[in-house]
């Protein structure tokens, strides 16, 4: 029986996670039978490449989606609210990207090594979302020893590349690096504060319990996709001067006895997990070795010390390929095998 193939749709194709997307689509031999690029009446006319062929880019517009079976977007949050609805009622299933659709509670937050059951739950709006990328990288380790050893409380700290934040901030970055070293003026566009040479703890806009809406993502996105609102979650968010991929410094405490050893072993075996951990020959988890690689490096996994039960350890991925545009054409697969 020949492969089903399905027309798909990229929304927010011409921006830094939509180029992504739509390389991820090639690179992982989706079965696409046709692809629409849509994009800002700005961006509409450009072209874009798909194996080989050129590809106009379209407006994206309420009827953009006749026709088509999985439209993945990326073009932001108020965008998917108003366009993922018309998607939906041409019975095309919407992979979103943005915040818009994440805590809603008919849309499931899928990471596919971690909860892809619950894509099955698509069927309600015809949306699933995808999650932070900084939730996303967490998850992914967090999941198996969740369920061996269940996770009391989560403490994380993030550090962010630009790239995060989109094209205009890495250039931000690279411009004031070189304005920098030549002792040369330099300018604040992007970000509040210089980025360059600098740490920024503060990603989104703060809220009133004086947190950023980065960190209650990571927070409130958390206990959803593993399907535990008792878990205790803590979590500060920074921008550092690094271009891509993001790290992060997570210490969990469990309900079960455990120790670094056994959680080392464990990750060894869990999807999407690679397991770098040799500090006495400076190996462990890097920025730049992360970037251009859809699996979650884990390393410096030690025993917390300070209390019962306590781990801490060093996660790294790249922000825009598994922190986004990887994940999203996972869900895609699986939805595709599975569900259409």
């Amino acid at each position: 029986m020949p492969e089903k193939k399905f027309n798909i749709a990229v929304a927010g194709a011409t921006g830094a996670v939509g180029n992504q997307m739509i390389l991820c689509l090639e690179e992982r031999n989706f079965p696409v039978k046709s692809v629409k690029f849509l994009a800002s009446s700005r961006s509409a006319g450009r072209k874009l490449n798909f194996k080989g062929n050129s590809v106009v880019v379209e407006e994206l517009t309420e009827k953009s989606f006749k026709g088509i079976d999985i439209a993945i977007f990326s073009a932001g949050g108020g965008t998917s609210e108003k366009y993922a609805p018309f998607a939906a009622k041409e019975d095309c299933v919407v992979v979103d990207n943005s915040s818009a659709w994440r805590m809603d509670p008919d849309v499931p937050l899928v990471v596919p090594e971690v909860n892809p059951d619950a894509i099955a739950g698509y069927t309600k709006k015809g949306i699933i979302a995808n999650p932070n990328c900084s939730t996303i990288q967490m998850v992914v380790p967090l999941s198996p020893i969740h369920k061996k050893y269940g996770i009391k409380r989560i403490v994380v700290s993030t550090y962010q590349a630009v790239s995060g934040t989109g094209k205009k901030a890495v250039d931000e970055l690279f411009d004031q690096t070189r304005a920098m070293i030549n002792f040369l003026d330099y300018e604040k566009k992007v970000y509040p504060h210089r980025i360059a040479f600098n740490c920024l703890p503060h990603i989104d806009r703060f809220q009133d319990n004086g947190y950023t809406k980065e960190e209650m993502k990571m927070v409130n996105e958390t206990r959803k996709i593993l399907e535990d609102d008792t878990i205790g979650v803590t979590a500060t968010t920074v921008r550092v001067p690094v271009f891509y991929s993001h790290s992060e410094s997570i210490n969990i405490e469990t309900k079960k006895d455990i120790s670094a050893a056994e959680v080392k072993l464990l990750l060894e075996k869990a999807p999407g997990v690679k397991v770098v951990d040799n500090p006495g020959k400076n190996i462990y988890p890097l920025a730049d070795a992360a970037s251009g690689q859809d699996l979650t490096f884990v390393g410096r996994i030690r025993d917390d010390e300070s209390i019962q039960n306590g781990i801490n350890m060093w996660v790294v991925a790249d922000n825009i390929r598994k922190g986004a545009a990887t994940n999203a054409i996972q869900i895609a697969e699986i939805l595709a095998k599975k569900y259409l």
